[in-house]
């Protein structure tokens, strides 16, 4: 079986090496040409909005466990449509979905509030799928929906779902919904499975449509018999133990074949876990972080920072693309008359990034130390960061403000460890203690991305690859030193003792797991189609989501 370019990219990645060949990077470079949406990423003001810090998620009550006598935090979270400032004030407003608190209807906010959970403290949450209008009819999906794919497909009956279909035009049904805590530890029938999702409890589901995926039913009655609280239509009840090392985790859409348009659109939110022997250094990091009840004006050295690249039209809304021809130039003949679908793109690169629901915002600092929870919320793209006086690309000589990396998705690391960049790949979590001490009020720094416009295949930038575009998505955001408000008490980031790390011991089995490219098999040198997983070493061929690795 021959190398995709997912394949050489991927290696390239685990040995350091830059394995992308010149016609791949050629492409590569031509996509990101592609202005992505009617809306130009020049013409959006950058650094006149502040950065929004998200606050805690309004619990719903205090629940009594079944045969216990712990008391656990209930929440009912559903996601809604709603429109929000993305884009500057003065701009069009931006259509959206997100979660929020069905009890606090001031909550629902891309991204959504965080989660804060304590370590052995179990967290329960009802779910609910609320895309329905003020009618109580279902909403249709914001974003092109391709039916080609392995996919959740509704229209395919109870007999039907979790598969694919062979109409290729964009899916206009309602829309299905299944949350992953990604990074927790939950049994199955809390884990948010592909095929566990649900339509909403809509007044006017089509004749026929599946309401549930294939995996809902028997995932419902085990929750049931677990935790004593029945799942509704349109919703599913899920707990988590917290019974895990201190971490960043997120929670996010996980529905079969369509994540990567619904996270686009906007569910996704932090849940941060604290205390336990995992987190013996609390109260010596920079703090506080949002909780409940704070007072308006509360200032915050904690900052969750989930950083995604989208693209705009002029209208305000998210731009995605509608036709497989954005990412290659393949006009067809598409799905019917061929194997290559309509509208599903492998990779697509936004071309202007935004920060905790805002683009390019600007957070003001005191000269003091701040934890910094990044989250690569991206949807291909590796970010390369650094903190640099200019908001360019760095500067050779430009020495940048270093990151004190103390915890990845697992918890801390066993040491901080300095930093002058911070490599995040998707969905990878990065808590970083940054120190500010000693600034000048008025100093003003920026968080530069110097990662591709393209697939990252690993090296430096300049040298491997072209950074990205220094005037759009080589910017991040802006940091303007403000003076002290009152003394910083924490321990630098070099004289931190971090937890007791526990190895997790000899490997009894390793395996390098790929992500393989599969290529057409009617269209001579069309391709990639849809991605397999295999290994490395070729034991096995690659499979499809519902098969096997050996």
């Amino acid at each position: 079986m021959r190398l995709s370019r997912r394949q050489f990219l991927t290696a390239g990645a685990v040995t350091g090496a830059s394995l992308v060949l010149p016609w791949q990077l050629a492409v590569q470079r031509a996509l990101a040409q592609v202005p992505g949406g009617t809306l130009p990423p020049g013409s959006i003001p950058k650094y006149v909005t502040p950065l929004v810090i998200p606050p805690a998620m309004p619990r719903t009550a205090k629940l009594q466990v079944r045969g216990g006598n712990k008391n656990i935090d209930y929440y009912e979270i559903a996601v809604r449509q709603f429109e929000q400032h993305i884009l500057p004030e003065g701009m069009p407003l931006t259509t959206v979905w997100s979660y929020g608190s069905v009890t606090s209807p001031g909550s629902f906010n891309y991204p959504a509030f965080t989660i804060e959970a304590k370590w052995t403290a179990p967290v329960r949450v009802k779910w609910m799928n609320q895309l329905v209008d003020a009618n109580g009819n279902y909403l249709p999906h914001i974003l092109p929906i391709d039916q080609t794919l392995h996919w959740a497909n509704p229209p395919g009956g109870p007999g039907g779902t979790d598969s694919e279909a062979l109409d290729p035009t964009p899916y206009q049904g309602p829309v299905p919904i299944v949350t992953h805590l990604h990074g927790g530890h939950a049994g199955q029938e809390s884990d948010g499975f592909p095929e566990a999702w649900f339509l909403p409890a809509a007044r006017n589901i089509p004749a026929g449509y599946a309401t549930v995926g294939s995996f809902y039913d028997t995932f419902r009655a085990q929750a049931e018999a677990l935790y004593g609280q029945p799942w509704t239509p349109g919703s599913a009840v899920f707990q988590y133990d917290n019974d895990q090392a201190a971490a960043t985790m997120w929670y996010h859409d996980h529905t079969l074949g369509m994540t990567r348009s619904n996270v686009y659109a906007g569910p996704a939110g932090f849940y941060l876990l604290r205390g336990g022997p995992g987190d013996a250094v609390t109260g010596v990091l920079p703090g506080p972080a949002p909780a409940l009840g704070d007072a308006p004006g509360t200032k915050y050295y904690e900052i969750p920072i989930a950083i995604q690249d989208r693209s705009f039209n002029r209208d305000g809304s998210l731009f995605y693309p509608p036709s497989r021809k954005f990412f290659d130039g393949f006009a067809g003949p598409y799905i019917p008359d061929s194997d290559i679908s309509p509208i599903f793109n492998p990779e697509f690169f936004g071309n202007t990034m935004v920060v905790n629901g805002r683009t390019w915002p600007v957070l003001e600092v005191e000269p003091r130390r701040y934890r910094f929870r990044f989250m690569n919320g991206c949807n291909s793209r590796f970010v390369i960061l650094k903190i640099v006086g200019h908001r360019r690309a760095a500067r050779p000589a430009e020495p940048a403000l270093p990151f004190w990396q103390i915890g990845t998705e697992g918890g801390f690391l066993p040491a901080p460890v300095p930093l002058d960049q911070l490599l995040m790949g998707l969905a990878e979590r990065a808590d970083v203690i940054v120190d500010f001490t000693g600034l000048a009020p008025g100093t003003q720094l920026y968080l530069i991305n110097e990662g591709p416009d393209e697939p990252f295949g690993g090296g430096a930038p300049g040298t491997d690859f072209p950074a990205a575009d220094p005037a759009t998505t080589g910017q991040v955001m802006k940091l303007v030193v403000v003076p002290l408000t009152s003394p910083d008490t924490t321990v630098p980031a070099g004289d931190l003792t971090l937890p007791r790390f526990t190895p997790l011991g000899a490997a009894s089995n390793t395996r390098r797991v790929s992500l393989n490219e599969d290529d057409s098999h009617v269209l001579p040198g069309v391709g990639p189609r849809e991605a397999l997983l295999g290994t490395v070493n070729n034991d096995g061929p690659p499979t499809r989501w519902t098969g096997t690795i050996r």
